[in-house]
C-alpha cells in the first residue's frame, strides 16, 4: 500500500479541521476550534485499484500572527488549498501561502476547496476572481457542513499523487 502525506492549508477559520473531520468521520460540528500547531489524521483511499493510506496533516491557519512553518510541509506528497468564499481576504492568504508551498515543495499536485458552498448566498467573492483562481488551480466548491465535494475533493488530490 502506499502511504502519501498530505496537508491542508490556508487561512484561519477556513474550515481545513471541519473538511477532514467530515472525510475521515463523516461528522461536523458547528463549534469553532483553533488548530494549534498540527493535528494528523489518516484514511485510506483507492484509486484504480491502488490504496493509498493518506496521512492529513492539519495545519495551523495563516493570520497576522501565525505563519506556514515550512518544516511541517517536509515530506508532502501534495496538498489541499482551502478558501472560504464568505472572506475574500481568505483567497489573498490562500494564494500567499500556494506560493510558499512552491517554493518550500516545488510543482507538487494542489486542489483548492472553494468552501462554504451551503452559504453560497453569502459568498464575497467576485465572478473574476473565481474565473482567474480556476485557471490557475484546480478547484472544487465544498461544504463541510453538507459533504458536498468532500470525498471528492480528496479523491482527486490521491489521483493527482499517483
Amino acid at each position: 500500500m502506499l502511504q502519501k502525506k498530505i496537508c491542508l492549508l490556508g487561512a484561519f477559520s477556513v474550515g481545513k479541521t471541519s473538511l477532514i473531520q467530515r472525510f475521515v468521520s463523516s461528522l461536523f460540528d458547528d463549534k469553532y476550534l483553533t488548530t494549534v500547531g498540527v493535528k494528523i489524521d489518516k484514511k485510506i483511499v483507492t484509486v484504480d485499484q491502488q490504496e493509498i493510506m493518506l496521512m492529513i496533516w492539519d495545519l495551523a491557519g495563516e493570520d497576522d500572527y501565525n505563519t506556514l512553518n515550512k518544516n511541517h510541509l517536509r515530506g508532502a506528497a501534495g496538498y489541499i488549498l482551502v478558501i472560504d468564499g464568505t472572506r475574500p481576504k481568505s483567497l489573498d492568504v490562500g494564494l500567499a501561502v500556494h506560493d510558499k508551498v512552491k517554493e518550500a515543495l516545488g510543482d507538487v499536485p494542489v486542489v483548492v476547496a472553494l468552501n462554504k458552498a451551503d452559504l453560497i448566498d453569502e459568498w464575497i467573492l467576485d465572478a473574476d476572481q473565481l474565473a482567474k483562481l480556476e485557471e490557475k488551480l484546480p478547484v472544487l466548491r465544498t461544504s463541510a457542513k453538507t459533504g458536498d465535494n468532500v470525498e471528492l475533493l480528496f479523491s482527486e488530490l490521491a489521483a493527482r499523487l499517483q
